[in-house]
């Protein structure tokens, strides 16, 4: 059989298929669909300081190829994050990631430092990119200074591998993906949501109360490749592709690109069970193409441009 393992800054996967944060639970709710050994590994909600009621509803709407969200962040806070789900994810057998968001830059440094003597959390995911706050702004994600700023605050207050979730609402990412690699991110998921909204034109009235909220789903993939492989060519450090992944094809389009894993999170409101489902699958495809590892595909995209130099531990 192919071999899916892969090393993604520092943690050894043994498959390239990550939940994505906000659409798997915080912690092993959905093991009878997918258990953790299935995956690559589990990524939590995200944990802010202080317990979050989220937006007022409506908020979420069905649309093309896709949803539309304006959760706002909605949890318990830090203290019963710590409480109440980390201790459960000690039997997780996979590598478990907490995801972190907050409205100033001290509040990613106080929930890395809470976080950083808990041997359940493997690594932590950087939320630079909601959507669905502070009325749709991004500072963290849009301006690179920001973004530097918050990684290099989380830098200083924990030694776990630091993923950075960007945004796919920029001009230029790369430029951001550069900023939070010189601050000492470990590796760049790309992307969170894009911004969208939509209206019923028979009441007048939006999809959701907040009127802006983040897209995603199917729809989205072609936009989301493209920012995963501008990151690739942007930085040295590991690149982990989201965005409109369902498919086992999905997966492999963004590995060809040169991420070395993959967050599947739309896909998983309609059939959790799929991303249990999506391993087997990716190996058997490999396996008609006589390809012995994923190693071999990672980075293969054909193009005429010019090269640029590949992750670290790419090869």
């Amino acid at each position: 059989m192919a071999s899916l393992a892969t090393n993604c800054a520092g943690l050894v996967l043994r498959n390239p298929i990550l939940s994505a944060s906000g659409t798997f639970g915080h912690g092993l709710e959905m093991q009878h669909f997918a258990p953790p050994s299935c995956l690559g590994g589990l990524v939590s909600k995200t944990v802010t300081l202080k317990p979050r009621h989220g937006n007022p509803h409506p908020r979420i709407a069905e649309t093309e190829a896709g949803l539309l969200n304006s959760i706002g962040l909605e949890n318990r806070g830090i203290e019963a994050y710590l409480r109440d789900v980390l201790p459960q994810m000690a039997s997780a057998d996979c590598v478990v990631v907490t995801n972190i968001g907050g409205e100033r830059v001290e509040d990613f440094a106080e929930l890395a430092a809470c976080l950083d003597a808990r041997p359940e959390v493997d690594a932590l995911e950087i939320n630079l990119s909601c959507p669905n706050v502070q009325g749709g702004k991004l500072p963290f994600s849009t301006d690179p200074r920001m973004a530097e700023a918050v990684v290099r605050g989380v830098r200083a207050a924990t030694r776990k591998p630091l993923f950075a979730k960007l945004s796919p609402n920029v001009t230029d990412i790369g430029e951001i993906a550069r900023a939070a690699e010189a601050a000492g991110a470990d590796a760049i998921t790309a992307v969170n949501t894009l911004l969208g909204m939509s209206v019923d034109w028979r009441t007048g009235k939006p999809g959701i109360n907040t009127v802006m909220g983040g897209y995603s789903g199917a729809g989205i993939k072609p936009v989301a490749l493209r920012c995963a492989w501008q990151c690739v060519r942007s930085v040295r450090i590991p690149v982990i592709g989201c965005g409109g992944i369902a498919t086992a094809h999905d997966v492999l389009e963004y590995l060809v690109v040169g991420c070395r894993a993959v967050e599947v999170g739309t896909a998983c409101f309609s059939d959790p069970s799929q991303l249990a489902r999506l391993a087997p699958e990716i190996a058997r495809l490999l396996e008609e193409r006589g390809i012995e590892s994923i190693e071999h595909l990672i980075g293969t995209l054909r193009t005429t441009l010019p090269v640029q130099p590949a992750p670290a531990g790419a090869r």
